[in-house]
């Protein structure tokens, strides 16, 4: 357990670490518990038990794990629609596909996929990440004018917002305003000393208890002191299928979450971390995190960045932030009783607000109109149909668009040539001697750089003058990869040149480019004798099997 990620212990600095961690993660672990519906002492579990875990078993010095946004947002959909449907089991379903999420990060990792799971166009992580904050805000708008949160998601909230915003409950809009202009309002020089979640979380508290009677206004409540219940885990059979699914939305957010967050880390502590052995901790502590029906969690960019900032360097402070949460929830919950439901909305707006990728968004316009629409379209997909579907076609659009490019530009690296004064292919001047020599019987077909399967268009195109030849070259010194469309590509090719009584001379000096066509049949086609590894030499060959056609039509001319 202990390995060498504690060997830069910086007492003092990780223990200050972990104190202020924990004061940032108190207001955030409320408001996350409250929103996702699963309750405020869920959100803080989540905040001690995924901490705590990921801290011991992770593979990164200084990440900061709790309940995140995004992963409530998809924890409350998953919450609202099992509690619809089973009424008695279906808290114990949703957090049974916590549990599942979590198996599915350990297999991940274990499967050493880490460092695959972040390889997505900006573009689609902007679209999605920014998705997220915009459907957090919306969940909060019924909370924040006064009214439990609706059924329906995104959907149901904006149906029943026309109604919500009629019989609005005007003191704890006033609430979470005041709460909301703290946040935005408070200046940086208090925010480096105080977090302003806690700033407004108690400063509102008290004014709403001098303003308010206990009952006026929605209230967090007592929180159960005392260690969590044990949720046994339950499957349905006609549900089983949403649960996987589900599991694997929240078990993918969750590594890119917390891998994201990781990267950030890695740029401020000078250190890389352990994706894999990452992607474990994080699987094992959200396990262990749906087995005490506390919130999922996944790295926490605020919570990383300020754990460094003040001198952590080991997972030290991880464990003492989780230490002093359960110390809140065993011994001071009562404390949070008083907190105003409105207070945690306008907590939870602010997060929302944040989310959204304001850096992208006012400039993606200026720097790419395809992947501003790509950012959009997620976005606009995350919001109002699936995040995985909203992932899925963004990524295969960008891809595809991505391909496209590609193809035009390697489709420049398939050139042939016939004349030496011909400047397309790089050849030497010894090398364009030889080939003036061969009187334009000679048809160099060049390939340069990655050869992917978009280009085998290009070089069918390319080889359809061979039957105007007597001698084809095919040029793959400059090749360091073929895929398989390429290389049949090249096949047919020497087979069509052959059929068309043109002799076929191969240059492939390139170790890993001859493993590759030895899959193919290329090597039966054209034998040792016509393969070469320098051009100068084929281009000779091509000129004595040249000579050696006229000899033999001289010779049997005169028969």
């Amino acid at each position: 357990m202990f390995d060498n990620r504690f060997e830069n212990i910086n007492l003092k600095g990780d223990l200050f670490g972990g104190v202020t961690t924990a004061v940032i993660s108190l207001p955030l672990a409320l408001a996350f518990g409250v929103a996702s519906g699963a309750g405020a002492e869920a959100g803080l579990w989540g905040a001690i038990l995924v901490g705590l875990f990921a801290a011991l078993f992770g593979g990164s010095t200084s990440l900061i794990s709790e309940p995140t946004g995004p992963m409530t947002v998809i924890m409350t959909a998953v919450l609202t629609s099992m509690m619809a449907k089973y009424p008695e089991t279906g808290l114990a379903m949703s957090f049974t596909v916590v549990m599942m999420a979590g198996a599915f990060q350990v297999l991940l990792g274990t499967l050493k996929l880490g460092k695959y799971i972040t390889l997505m166009p900006y573009s689609v992580i902007s679209g999605f990440m920014s998705g997220i904050g915009v459907i957090l805000i919306i969940l909060q708008l019924s909370p924040l004018l006064g009214h439990q949160a609706p059924s329906g998601g995104v959907i149901g909230t904006l149906a029943e917002l026309p109604s919500t915003i009629m019989n609005v409950q005007f003191g704890e809009l006033f609430l979470g305003i005041l709460t909301l202009a703290i946040l935005f309002l408070c200046p940086s020089k208090y925010k480096k000393i105080v977090p302003a979640q806690l700033i407004a979380l108690v400063a509102v508290t008290l004014f709403s208890i001098l303003l308010f009677d206990q009952d006026s206004i929605r209230r967090i409540g007592e929180i159960p002191m005392g260690l969590p219940s044990f949720v046994i885990p339950h499957f349905n059979s006609e549900m089983f299928t949403t649960m996987v699914i589900d599991a694997l939305v929240l078990g993918t957010l969750g590594c890119i979450d917390t891998l994201l967050t990781a990267v950030i880390g890695d740029s401020l502590t000078r250190k890389e971390h352990n994706s894999d052995k990452e992607l474990r901790g994080q699987g094992l502590a959200n396990m262990i995190a749906g087995f005490f029906g506390a919130l999922p969690g996944a790295g926490a960019t605020m919570g990383t960045v300020t754990n460094i900032q003040v001198g952590a360097r080991s997972p030290l402070s991880g464990i003492t932030r989780a230490i002093i949460l359960a110390l809140v929830v065993l011994v001071a919950g009562g404390l949070t009783e008083p907190i105003p439901m409105a207070v945690l909305a306008g907590i939870a707006v602010y997060v929302g607000f944040n989310i959204l990728d304001w850096s992208f968004i006012q400039r993606a316009h200026k720097i790419s109109l395809q992947g501003m629409v790509i950012m959009y379209g997620v976005m606009l997909l995350t919001v109002f149909v699936d995040l995985i579907i909203a992932v899925g076609l963004g990524v295969f659009i960008s891809n595809i668009m991505i391909i496209e490019r590609l193809s035009r530009e390697q489709e420049r690296q398939v050139r042939t040539i016939s004349d030496a004064d011909d400047d397309d292919v790089p050849l030497t001047p010894k090398e364009r001697d030889l080939l003036d020599k061969t009187n334009g019987k000679v048809l160099f077909l060049y390939l340069s750089g990655p050869m992917i399967f978009s280009v085998s268009k290009a070089i069918s195109r390319q080889h359809s003058r061979a039957s105007d030849y007597s001698v084809m070259i095919v040029d793959l010194t400059d090749v360091p990869f073929i895929d398989v469309t390429v290389g049949i590509a090249i096949e047919n090719a020497i087979k069509d040149a052959q059929d068309a009584n043109c002799e076929v001379l191969l240059l492939c000096p390139n170790e890993q480019t001859r493993q590759q066509l030895n899959k193919f049949d290329v090597f039966n086609l054209v034998p040792d004798e016509k393969t070469f590894m320098y051009r100068d030499d084929a281009l000779q060959a091509a000129l004595e099997s040249m000579s050696d056609d006229g000899v033999k039509s001289t010779n049997n001319f005169t028969a």
